[in-house]
């Protein structure tokens, strides 16, 4: 594995994590569409899993603990962290200590 880049910075998914203040979330048949008004980025949730472990991470002690609250199994975890490391990559999701902007 390859040390994290400037542009692929190390995501701790055992903090406390929330959606952006700046990002509208809308339900569709397929899962969701997250929108930040900030940077006008649209990503879209093509599962409905993640959905949820997104709409979670307020109550979450961690974004781990969002994972598991949503019953996924461990060996099905890696997925669904590294969706979420994207979307913190990419703002979508901050860290709950992270001041907004």
């Amino acid at each position: 594995m390859s040390a994290p880049t400037q542009n692929s910075p190390t995501v701790d998914l055992g903090r406390a994590w929330a959606l952006s203040p700046r990002v509208a979330v809308r339900p569709e048949p397929f899962g969701a569409l997250l929108y930040d008004f900030g940077t006008r980025k649209l990503s879209f949730l093509k599962n409905l899993t993640l959905v949820r472990i997104v709409d979670d991470l307020a109550a979450a002690d961690s974004a781990d603990d969002a994972i598991a609250r949503c019953g996924v199994a461990e060996s099905d975890s890696a997925i669904y962290r590294r969706a979420l490391e994207s979307l913190a990559r990419s703002g979508m999701i901050v860290t709950r200590d992270t001041p907004s902007a």
